[in-house]
């Protein structure tokens, strides 16, 4: 072994194996948007294929873009994030592995019931997505839910 490969193994490697995940932001403020895509694109092998600022757009993207992952806020114009979701769950059936995920103001169990039942598979709170975002999105790329409230993380199988 050489005096190299001892001290950088583990830390540099890329890992064997990087799932790669196509994301629709759904957000209708850009800067939230901008925010969230800097976030995501950190992640090797991850790409953000489109942008939506409602519920109706990102309905359109959907179909277009064909992503594996919709990150979606709850309160937008035009169309909801809650009948959004339900709407994409009625797609699945043509894309069955497309996941929902919120990324919302809304630090409500009620809320994230809601979003829950209407199919999302996470939920996490905006003020809390540079801690939990990427782990979210892995999560739910991998049909696993994922929700966060406050400041308990809670991820499940």
């Amino acid at each position: 072994m050489s005096r190299d490969e001892g001290v950088t193994r583990g830390c540099l490697r890329k890992p064997e194996f990087q799932m790669a995940v196509r994301i629709l932001l759904v957000d209708d403020h850009p800067i939230v948007r901008q925010r969230l895509r800097t976030l995501l694109e950190s992640r090797f092998g991850w790409a953000v294929v489109g942008e939506a600022s409602d519920g109706v757009e990102a309905l359109d993207k959907v179909d277009t873009l064909q992503p594996d992952v919709v990150v979606l806020d709850v309160t937008m114009p035009r169309m909801n994030g809650l009948e959004a979701c339900r709407l994409i769950q009625q797609k699945k059936q043509e894309t069955s592995e497309l996941e929902v995920l919120f990324v919302t103001q809304h630090d409500s169990p009620q809320m994230m019931r809601e979003a829950l039942d209407a199919g999302a598979r996470g939920y996490i709170v905006k003020s809390n997505a540079a801690r939990d975002l990427l782990e979210a999105v892995e999560a739910v790329s991998q049909h696993r839910v994922f929700t966060t409230l406050g400041r308990s993380p809670r991820a499940s199988c």
